[in-house]
């Protein structure tokens, strides 16, 4: 009808690997079974002669020849698109895994980030000592943790802090509650009352062994400084949470 705008067709045509070769080896067999069967009609037709078998037989041969090159030819084709699979998803996996680490690691800078910032730049309500954070890592051993305490001087940081902090880790063992103090846990420990000494921060780190039977629930962590910066700062930690990070 006028007035009526054609409108393009698009076919979609299913991409089928490997098609081709398939296509061109059937075809062949085809090929040498007809010439079989020509050959047997023409026996049973005009007798035997012998020129026939001769061409018959050359014609066979030069058929099975193209056929096993055919073979060989898929064959190849076959280890290479395999081949070709097995590198593409070896690297996909290794841009999977770098895409991991760069999240990660991205994760990690704006976190330190974050830390300078709040010790060069602290609310009104956040200045003076302070206890930052606490990690634990699992180490080898049953029931063995790398542990890392953070303690900061937020805002004056023109001179020195210094004092002690006290961590304990809160538990129940034979359905009591029990707290022991990290110098009972951990070798790297030797006093109650771990000394500091910064300006900015200060780490105290190591390694701790959870008693058997016994179940942490919580590290209490106490610092108090003294001299002119007398100040205290408390802060506790879920166990649960520290170590499912």
């Amino acid at each position: 009808m006028a007035g009526e705008k054609k409108t393009d067709e698009y076919v979609v045509i299913r991409h089928r690997p490997g098609y081709r070769l398939r296509r061109t080896m059937i075809l062949l067999v085809f090929s040498v079974v007809s010439a079989v069967v020509g050959y047997a009609i023409g026996m049973a037709e005009d007798g035997f002669r012998f020129s026939s078998v001769v061409e018959t037989r050359d014609s066979l041969k030069r058929q099975l020849t193209e056929l096993r090159e055919v073979h060989t030819e898929s064959q190849q084709r076959l280890i290479n698109l395999e081949r070709g699979r097995s590198i593409d998803e070896q690297a996909l996996n290794q841009a999977r895994r770098t895409i991991m680490n760069l999240e990660t690691r991205i994760a990690e800078l704006e976190s330190d980030l974050t830390f300078y910032r709040n010790i060069m730049a602290p609310s009104e309500t956040n200045e003076g000592l302070q206890v930052d954070r606490m990690s634990l890592r699992p180490a080898r051993g049953e029931g063995r943790y790398d542990f890392k305490l953070v303690l900061t001087q937020v805002g004056n940081n023109k001179s020195y802090i210094a004092g002690l902090v006290a961590v304990n880790v809160v538990g129940i063992r034979n359905d009591e509650k029990e707290v022991i103090a990290l110098r009972d846990l951990s070798e790297d420990i030797e006093d109650l009352g771990i000394r500091f000494r910064f300006r900015y921060f200060q780490d105290v780190e190591g390694e701790l062994l959870v008693p058997e039977g016994f179940e942490p629930l919580e590290i209490q962590v106490v610092a108090q400084a003294e001299g002119a910066k007398s100040t205290k700062a408390e802060r506790t930690f879920d166990w649960t949470a520290l170590t499912e990070k």
